[in-house]
């Protein structure tokens, strides 16, 4: 009966909220409806801004499924990675006072700062932190923050000096969340402020943002906030707790929703201006923010029926992804969160914002949704992109489970480990992420990442002596294969791991972790 109730409910605001829907958007209730269906995603909201003014922030489905509470365009959700735009600018804003430049070393701010290379550490800055070119690995130290630990800000960022460099100093685009954290220490020492106040005195409360709040933290009592969905085993899809970055909240805390982030994309689009026609940044400023940093190579389509949304150019500004989509330039960004993605996408030359936030962890919903508004404004043929994006999706997971009967097929199923299991257990370190425990328990092995209570699960014997972490949250989906090496004497030398399965969230970095036994 509740659903019923809660269908009802939805029909009546759709209803509502279509009557001022433009034209050029009056299929977007059919596409959004497809791609709920394709993608399993309970909840979608949208916001398109044109010429200046808001055209449309709507929601479709449900806050959390088995409830009747509508999205709405008010309705929270997660940004995630969002929020970058959001730290660069506040960088920005500091540079405009005179109280810092974008080319100054992070060592003049933070003389504390190390990166792992003692050259990087000196030739380090504030542009460099935004701009993913530092020499880090794809990921690179996010569990020092994902899943949530028990770090604080300024220990993730004392910890970024043992994350090993996997390429050169400004010589390839590698996305990272961890310089992030260092930036919101710049801003908090330049600034004397905490970066929650500084966000909410400096843009949230100039720009009109009265419901986004700083992280999930800070959410409050009776907040219209989604609640975030997982494929728990990649298959069955249950409600997950919200992410708790506190520790790097400059790299994607802020939860939003699409009526406040309608009004970030105005200004934004307006050169900085805000509604009463003040500046919050300078055309100036705002065009250091949009120019290209780091290139990136643009990659064949996943598969064909993508061919036309393949860009010509691609690479990464101060907070912004810079690409181009049927001959106009794209400034955009993607978020991701546990049970939560979203994208903003501007498109400069024609005055046009398109934010999507979804409750739910299906790239494919918010690409097609946005890639569907552009086609409606920017003219051209209409290209089904909810069926590309679908197919893309299934290709992956055909990829996945492809590469998961490659290792079945390399096991050797009956060999045993070469230690008793207590000559597994005892306590391990790495040198950048600190301890995690193995446990010998009745019959089997336990293991817990000493700083991430959800990183705790059971090893089962692989082969020889790999075995495999089975997680306890089975929302992670991040299953790994630990690796024991022995040394001449039969003892544990090290300790390495590899998430299993190609579909795990790259900032589960296992494979930069090296364990050493301790004691």
């Amino acid at each position: 009966m509740k659903t019923l109730i809660g269908g009802a409910m939805l029909l009546a605001f759709t209803t509502l909220a279509s009557a001022a829907t433009p034209a050029s958007l009056q299929d977007l209730d059919a596409t959004v409806e497809r791609v709920r269906a394709r993608s399993d995603v309970p909840g979608i909201a949208v916001a398109v801004v044109k010429d200046g003014k808001v055209v449309l922030e709507q929601g479709w489905g449900v806050r959390e499924q088995g409830r009747p509470e509508p999205v709405q365009a008010d309705t929270l959700f997660a940004i995630a990675s969002n929020t970058k735009a959001f730290t660069a600018l506040s960088l920005n804003l500091l540079a405009e006072e005179g109280k810092l430049r974008m080319d100054d070393k992070v060592i003049d701010h933070l003389p504390s700062f190390r990166m792992s290379d003692p050259f990087v550490t000196q030739q380090m800055t504030l542009r460099d932190l935004l701009s993913h070119r530092s020499g880090l690995g794809l990921g690179a130290g996010d569990l020092l923050f994902w899943p949530t630990t028990g770090y604080n800000n300024a220990e993730v960022v004392e910890r970024l000096g043992r994350v090993p460099l996997k390429g050169g100093f400004r010589e390839r685009y590698a996305y990272d969340n961890i310089l992030y954290a260092v930036a919101q220490q710049v801003i908090e020492k330049v600034s004397g402020q905490s970066y929650q106040d500084f966000l909410q005195q400096r843009i949230f409360d100039k720009v009109g943002m009265a419901g986004t709040r700083y992280n999930a933290d800070h959410l409050r009592p009776g907040d219209n906030a989604a609640v975030g969905h997982a494929k728990f085993d990649f298959t069955d899809l249950r409600t997950v707790a919200p992410l708790t970055w506190q520790n790097n909240a400059g790299a994607g805390g802020i939860y939003s929703s699409v009526h406040d982030m309608a009004r970030w994309m105005q200004v934004q689009l307006a050169q900085g201006k805000l509604a009463d026609g003040s500046a919050l940044f300078s055309a100036k400023t705002q065009q250091q923010m949009w120019q290209m940093i780091t290139p990136q190579v643009v990659a064949e389509p996943a598969v064909a029926e993508l061919a036309p949304a393949r860009p010509n150019f691609a690479g990464y500004a101060e907070g912004w992804s810079l690409s181009d989509f049927r001959g106009r330039k794209l400034v955009w960004h993607t978020g991701g969160w546990p049970g939560m993605v979203s994208r903003v996408t501007l498109v400069p030359g024609e005055n046009l914002g398109v934010v999507v936030l979804t409750n739910q962890e299906a790239g494919a919903a918010f690409n097609a949704i946005t890639l569907s508004v552009l086609d409606a404004y920017l003219g051209g043929d209409r290209h089904d992109w909810v069926d590309a994006y679908g197919k893309a999706v299934d290709k992956s997971r055909d990829k996945a489970d492809a590469a998961w009967a490659k290792h079945q097929a390399a096991r050797s199923p009956r060999t045993t480990p070469s230690l008793a299991l207590d000559g597994y257990a005892g306590r391990y370190r790495d040198r950048w992420y600190g301890d995690m425990h193995i446990t010998r328990s009745l019959k089997a092995l336990r293991l817990q990442f000493d700083k991430t209570a959800q990183l705790a699960g059971t090893l089962e014997h692989w082969q020889h002596d790999t075995f495999i972490v089975r997680w306890d949250d089975r929302s992670l989906n991040a299953d790994a294969f630990v690796n024991f090496s022995l040394d001449p004497d039969g003892k544990v030398r090290e300790v390495r791991m590899q998430a299993i399965s190609e579909l795990t969230d790259f900032s589960f970095d296992f494979q930069d972790l090296l364990f050493v036994p301790q004691g």
